[in-house]
Order: C-alpha cells, then sequence, then structure tokens
C-alpha cells in the first residue's frame, strides 16, 4: 500500500501494533515526550508530504493527556503537507457528554469534535460510540464501527447453548444494540429499566422479560465503575437465570470496577481491545478479551483504496 503512513498515540500501542502488522506496515516513527512543566511535545519522526496519514490513539487511561497529543499529532502531520489525515479513535473520548441533560452542562463531546475538526483532521474511524448522533457533531466524514459482528462470532464460539439464551440491556439506551443482537441471533431479548440518583450511582432497577432457566447475555457499550452491570447481574440471577455473562465494547473499568466483578455472578466478563486489558486481566480472571484489531485495520485499508466500509457493519474480516 504505498501513500499510507501509521502513527501510533501512547495510550494504546499494542493495538496500533496490531493494525499495522495486518496491513504489512511498518509504525511510522513518532516521538511523544513531556517538558517539565507537562506540555506535551511530538516530533514526527519522517516525512508525511502527499501521504495519507493515520493516527491510532484511544480515549483511555490519562484521557486528556492522550487527547492533547492526538490533536497536536493531527495538527503536526497537517502542517507538514499530509494529504489526508484520519484520527482513529477506537474509544471516542467524552462520548457520554453528549447532551444537555440538565441546565448548564456541558456538551463536551462536541467541543472534543471541534477540536479534532479545528486540528485538521480529515475522516474520524471511531468504534461504538456511546451515542451515535454524535457522527453528526463532526462536519467531517466519520466512520462509527461496530463490535457487533466480533460479539456474535464469541458468543457462537464459547457459549455452548447460545441458542437458549436470552440478550440484555442493562438500560433502555442499550435496546437497540440488544435486540440487533437478538435479531441476528434469532433469540428473545430483555431490558432493565433504571433509575439514577446522581451519575456513577444506580437508586432502583425493573427487569421487563423473562430469562428463568435461560443464559442471559448482559451486552453494553461501555462499563467504568460497573455499578450497573454488577446490579443487573443480581437482578437475573434473583430472577433464575442459569449462568450470567456480560459483553462490553469499552472495559474502561475504573474505581472499584474489579473488585465488583469478582464479586458478581459473571461467568466471564467479555471486553474488546479499544482499551488496554493486560493489567486488568492479571487482576481479574473472569475478564476476556476480543481481538477487533482486524476491523479497524479493514476499515483503514478499505478508506485508503477508496472502498466501502459498510461489509464491516455486519461481517468480521477473515
Amino acid at each position: 500500500m504505498p501513500n499510507i503512513k501509521i502513527f501510533s498515540g501512547s495510550s494504546h500501542q499494542d493495538l496500533s501494533q496490531k493494525i499495522a502488522d495486518r496491513l504489512g506496515l511498518e509504525l511510522g516513527k513518532v516521538v511523544t515526550k513531556k517538558f517539565s512543566n507537562q506540555e506535551t511535545c511530538v516530533e514526527i519522526g519522517e516525512s508525511v508530504r502527499g501521504e495519507d496519514v493515520y493516527i491510532v490513539q484511544s480515549g483511555c487511561g490519562e484521557i486528556n493527556d492522550g487527547l492533547m497529543e492526538l490533536l497536536i499529532m493531527i495538527n503536526a502531520c497537517k502542517i507538514a503537507s499530509a494529504s489526508r489525515v484520519t484520527a482513529v479513535i477506537p474509544c471516542f473520548p467524552y462520548a457520554r457528554q453528549d447532551k444537555k441533560d440538565k441546565s448548564r452542562a456541558p456538551i463536551s463531546a462536541k467541543l472534543v469534535a471541534n477540536m479534532l475538526s479545528i486540528a485538521g483532521a480529515d475522516h474520524i474511524i471511531t468504534m461504538d460510540l456511546h451515542a451515535s448522533q454524535i457522527q453528526g457533531f463532526f462536519d467531517i466524514p466519520v466512520d462509527n464501527l461496530y463490535a457487533e459482528p466480533a460479539v456474535l462470532k464469541w458468543i457462537k464460539e464459547n457459549i455452548p447453548d447460545w441458542k437458549n439464551c436470552i440478550v440484555v440491556s442493562p438500560d433502555a439506551g442499550g435496546a437497540k444494540r440488544v435486540t440487533s443482537i437478538a435479531d441476528r441471533l434469532n433469540v428473545e431479548f430483555a431490558l432493565i429499566h433504571k433509575e439514577r440518583k446522581k451519575a456513577n450511582e444506580v437508586d432502583r432497577m425493573v427487569l421487563v422479560g423473562d430469562v428463568k432457566d435461560r443464559v442471559a447475555i448482559l451486552v453494553d457499550d461501555m462499563a467504568d465503575t460497573c455499578g450497573t452491570i454488577c446490579h443487573a447481574a443480581d437482578k437475573l440471577a434473583s430472577a433464575g437465570a442459569t449462568r450470567i455473562y456480560a459483553i462490553l465494547t469499552h472495559g474502561i473499568f475504573s474505581g472499584p470496577a474489579i473488585a465488583r466483578i469478582d464479586s458478581a455472578c459473571f461467568e466471564a466478563v467479555v471486553v474488546t481491545n479499544t482499551i488496554p486489558q493486560e493489567d486488568k486481566m492479571k487482576h481479574c480472571s473472569k475478564i476476556q478479551v476480543i481481538d477487533i484489531s482486524m476491523i479497524l485495520a479493514e476499515a483503514i485499508r478499505r478508506t485508503h483504496n477508496g472502498e466501502s466500509v459498510s461489509y464491516l457493519f455486519s461481517h468480521v474480516p477473515l
């Protein structure tokens, strides 16, 4: 593939390396350092003039530092005459702040969109946005890829009696995602209605649907402190579910999350590697990872060659 360069930010180099390997490319040379006053300095170590540049940076770890680093890298490539700069952001930062849900609340996802555009990004590739309307915050093309095909593949390969399962959404917001998976597996689905008193804290839950004597699969796009999914697992267990799995796209797992997963009644908590999970897996044997690097790599290849990306919405590349 001529005229293409892939650079990795510091947030998730393992994923960037897997994407580059899949495409048969070397990662571009980039040196990121901090001055003693914590300012970020990025040096792109090779020419990008006239190249199609892809910068891989996930919204995880030190989120603000990672975002600033991404903006600086985009700008550095843009003013070095790159023909097109695409930001590959597997987990979009600030995606939960996507609407004004109370007075004087910020819409930070829109702010991040503006910052990326102003920095010079020409195209965004991301995965399982918390709210798909975030695509409309940009005036540049956004490809929102889905982990769903990889999730379906995992369910069929790893849950022996998946034909007798029920797919459950831990909140009303994920209903669309869950119904789509349930339709493609040809099984039933259930919903859990939750009421929050404040962020990261759930007040009460009501289960809508019958899970008795079924394998329950909780599906959500992200889990942060895991309060919701652990609450939901208890609710499903008390409603008679035989085994409970959780499948999440972005396993943020901050604060008490790992301890909560350990003590909850999950068979397995399955996450994708949009966020690095090696450390979490060492501390918790229930966490399993689905590799989605081939989906991102294929999206980059198709974008570079001017092909359609829609095939990836329903298939996992081999």
